[in-house]
């Protein structure tokens, strides 16, 4: 049944019947192998997948989207393409984090949580085998720039709210996925897309009136990153319109990162849904930005 599901699925794609949130929470994935707190907080956790085999294993820190908003999204949005990376041979390290609805969301707690889950990669090396010189920051819609964050954050100033204990886990690479990378530009049309002005709330306030966190927390206010991006975006994907697309491309070039821009079939969705057709396109760029096809090392 779920064959002949993820046939219909693909059909749907091709006959332009864009997929949503939902329809992508739906499609099958088998179970993590361990699910683990990175934190003391209830949604301070992640979904370990770890391929068949001794490894050791490059691995995918997946941030799903939504909004920054709970009622939109959750790992779950993200499942089966972790679930499909493991099959591919990269572990996925799905997480989940707090929202701008939740207590402790939005500044600096979303940032501060997405660092942590990534950094305790480095325990969970300690019980399973994961390549940590071959880690890639994978994010989706809301999760992209937190995953552009990422693999900034090594040059946040001293004093940083958004800091954590020790230092950054070095990223190989980032992957976007049809998410914004200039978080002041997306504010002035964050409400058409969520309902809501998002942006003034993950940052507690308009880049006017708090411009100091616009420049820690928008990734383009960061550059260079000094690793490889991967921007990929759906052909009808109005989160990340060709405008943006471009601006931020030029923005990273000029400051000397090494950054693809690629537009794929589908919508906002398609790019994580491994029943699409965009999906061969999104995982070979996965799998070479991990390493996926080295036996180890940068």
């Amino acid at each position: 049944m779920a064959a002949v599901a993820a046939v219909a699925l693909v059909v749907a794609v091709d006959a332009q019947q864009r997929l949503g949130a939902r329809d992508v929470d739906a499609l099958p994935s088998k179970v993590a192998d361990a699910r683990e707190a990175y934190g003391s907080e209830p949604l301070q956790f992640g979904d370990l997948r770890v391929p068949a085999g001794r490894g050791p294993f490059p691995v995918a820190i997946v941030i799903h989207g939504g909004c920054w908003v709970s009622r939109f999204a959750s790992l779950e949005n993200t499942a089966a393409m972790a679930d499909a990376l493991r099959t591919a041979g990269v572990a996925t390290w799905n997480i989940e984090y707090r929202r701008v609805d939740h207590a402790g969301g939005g500044w600096p707690g979303t940032f501060t949580d997405v660092a942590a889950g990534a950094d305790h990669l480095r325990e969970l090396a300690r019980k399973h085998p994961l390549d940590l010189k071959r880690v890639v920051a994978v994010g989706h819609s809301a999760g992209a720039p937190l995953a552009l964050w990422l693999g900034a954050r090594h040059r946040l100033p001293a004093g940083s709210p958004l800091r954590t204990s020790g230092d950054p886990l070095p990223l190989r690479a980032v992957v976007a996925l049809g998410g914004p990378g200039d978080l002041r530009d997306f504010n002035l049309y964050a409400s058409s897309i969520c309902g809501a002005p998002v942006i003034d709330e993950l940052f507690g306030g308009s880049p006017a009136a708090v411009p100091d966190r616009y420049a820690q927390g928008s990734p383009v206010e960061l550059l260079p990153f000094g690793i490889p991006q991967v921007l990929l975006v759906g052909e009808d994907d109005s989160v990340m319109p060709e405008r943006a697309r471009d601006a931020y491309t030029s923005a990273a070039r000029a400051a000397g990162d090494q950054i693809q821009s690629l537009v794929v079939p589908g919508g906002h969705f398609e790019v994580i849904a491994p029943t699409s057709t965009a999906w061969p396109t999104v995982r070979r760029e996965i799998l070479t930005a991990a390493g996926a096809d080295r036996k180890g090392g940068n």
